[in-house]
């Protein structure tokens, strides 16, 4: 049975703006910074919301009751104003209810992503000692109550609220969404602990909440390392969100409907969904709890959705569906493409095979909350296509030789910086790591090679990290992947770099045939001979993480297995 998730919130009907002195990106709107801490949104400004419902499951008459409710309860559990809770689980109501409720009792979210492994959830809940974790007790594979118990053995025989890890050590509550075990909570332990007593600390907390205070660390994908904890601010996603939001139309679309596939232990998911949803008024649609392409499809079409979000994997796999065609997306607009570098000629093929003619690329890092240039969705094709957009308001952008550090001319390449609302406060407990990517004066360091024009529309060239040198040439594997999605029948490129070789890992349009040698001919004469990729794979899929990014340590693991190379030869 297709689950699915609609989520309604109004807006602000009062909204304070915050003084100080601003700093105007060149395209700024001139509209304003906000006030911005959630706790606002919930008592002074009298937001509300007008449906919240997992189809023929829940349904929630009054939605501002149940998450003070809960952030009472997780009051009354021994939980207190800078604590960390996790939520470990895929795309559900209860997802936001708790994204809500631990910021009106000024409790640290912690994101946790859903496809976690032992060791990966053991470090991410003691790295920032989470005192309560949210999950169900399984989905699909991921047996999460298992799992924690075999990280905490003592769970078994410890009274529910009171356990004692020495593998967790800060961690002292489980609460299951969905079913009892022993030595845990329930969820409705949890909605039924808060009495008055907690109701009433609860609204005396609200003048102790700052909107600088952390309310939410994202890990980051540790694709170079251990993750770290990005930590964001109310300011910080509070703001993100409402400038995303200007910026491709919620303001003025008449009921705006969103399909949401992404993650919400995503920023994409938690602040473009969850947040802007609390900003702007808009409806969410969760197609599944995972992603499912054929599910996005279906509630894209049964529930008449005007946006979607999703990253380039997600838009290709929904444009191969064989069926595509059958569906009718005729009330779908506008969409966001973001999470990973968009290839113009991916973005050209979701205007025209899915209709949506207002598409977008969104950029952004976790760290900066996290979107910072955005193209608006009136923008030519040109601009959206082969453009991650321009700034976004009140953030300030430049571009840097990243030897000498110093501003280069417009048109020129170098490393992105950012600096303004967006940037988070710091990486958990790791004050070298902090210091690395973020400078005195506040400017954080994307580590992302782009150039940018008079009126800071953005191009994306790849990651510092990334960059090959070949025979003294630099090449920028994301440029080749663009060139080679012009090829009739490729639908995707991923790059493995070799040493310093390029091998492509190519997926072709389905029933299609191709050589390595079809594909180098393709290539002769149309980019300069060091770019054109030495080696050439193809394959039926990528390996992928749960955000749809490509894992290019496992593509280029697999690529070095099948062309005999050694690893870095």
């Amino acid at each position: 049975m297709l689950q699915l998730v609609i989520v309604r919130l109004y807006t602000l009907t009062d909204c304070r703006v915050m003084t100080g002195q601003i700093k105007f990106s060149p395209a700024c709107s001139g509209s304003e910074l906000l006030p911005s801490d959630l706790k606002t949104f919930h008592v002074d400004s009298g937001w509300r919301l007008d449906k919240l419902a997992v189809i023929s499951q829940i349904d929630v008459i009054n939605p501002k009751q149940r998450v003070d409710q809960a952030a009472a309860g997780l009051l009354a559990l021994g939980l207190n104003k800078g604590d960390r809770l996790g939520v470990w689980g895929p795309n559900t109501y209860e997802w936001v209810l708790f994204q809500f409720a631990t910021a009106r009792a000024g409790i640290i979210l912690v994101s946790v992503n859903p496809a976690y492994q032992l060791q990966e959830v053991e470090f991410a809940l003691r790295k920032v000692g989470c005192k309560a974790i949210v999950c169900p007790t399984q989905f699909k594979t991921q047996k999460y109550c298992d799992m924690l118990r075999q990280i905490c053995p003592e769970i078994e025989s410890s009274s529910p609220g009171d356990i004692k890890s020495a593998r967790l050590p800060d961690l002292r509550s489980v609460i299951v969404l969905d079913s009892r075990h022993p030595g845990m909570l329930h969820l409705d332990d949890v909605m039924q602990a808060g009495s008055s007593q907690y109701v009433q600390q609860l609204q005396d907390l609200q003048k102790k909440l700052s909107f600088d205070d952390p309310i939410n660390i994202q890990f980051t994908s540790g694709t170079t390392g251990a993750p770290k904890g990005a930590t964001l601010s109310h300011h910080n996603i509070v703001n993100n969100a409402y400038f995303i939001g200007r910026r491709v139309g919620y303001n003025w679309r008449p009921n705006p409907r969103i399909c949401l596939p992404v993650p919400l232990y995503h920023c994409f998911g938690s602040v473009g969904g969850g947040m802007c949803m609390a900003m702007h008024g808009i409806s969410l649609v969760f197609p599944s709890p995972g992603y499912d392409g054929k599910a996005n499809l279906a509630a894209l079409e049964s529930e008449r959705c005007t946006f979607v979000y999703g990253t380039p994997t997600m838009y290709v796999d929904m444009i191969n569906q064989p069926d595509l065609a059958k569906y009718d997306l005729s009330t779908v607009e506008a969409g966001i493409m973001a999470g990973s570098p968009c290839p113009p000629e991916l973005v050209k093929k979701v205007v025209s095979l899915m209709g949506i003619k207002e598409i977008t690329i969104g950029y952004g890092t976790t760290e900066n909350s996290p979107v910072t240039f955005c193209a608006s969705p009136k923008d030519n094709l040109e601009r959206k296509s082969e453009t991650v957009g321009y700034i976004i308001d009140h953030l300030e952008a430049k571009i840097v030789d990243p030897t000498t550090r110093e501003i280069v001319p417009l048109g020129m390449m170098g490393e992105i910086m950012i600096r303004g609302h967006c940037v988070m406060l710091e990486y958990w407990g790791d004050k070298v790591k902090t210091e690395e990517c973020i400078t005195k004066e506040g400017w954080y360091k994307t580590g992302d090679i782009g150039s940018m024009d008079g009126y800071s529309y953005c191009r994306i060239e790849g990651r510092i990290k990334d960059m090959i040198i070949r025979g003294g040439e630099n090449i920028y594997p994301a440029e080749i992947e663009q060139f080679l999605h012009t090829h009739p029948k490729v639908v995707g490129v991923e790059d493995a770099r070799m040493g310093e070789e390029v091998c492509a890992c190519i997926k072709l349009v389905d029933g299609q045939d191709c050589t390595a040698e079809e594909i180098k001919a393709f290539c002769k004469g149309q980019i300069a001979h060091f770019k054109i990729p030495r080696y050439i794979l193809f394959v039926t899929s990528y390996p992928l993480t749960i955000t749809g990014k490509i894992q290019k340590h496992k593509l280029r693991a697999d690529a070095e297995s099948q062309l005999g190379l050694k690893k870095g030869k």
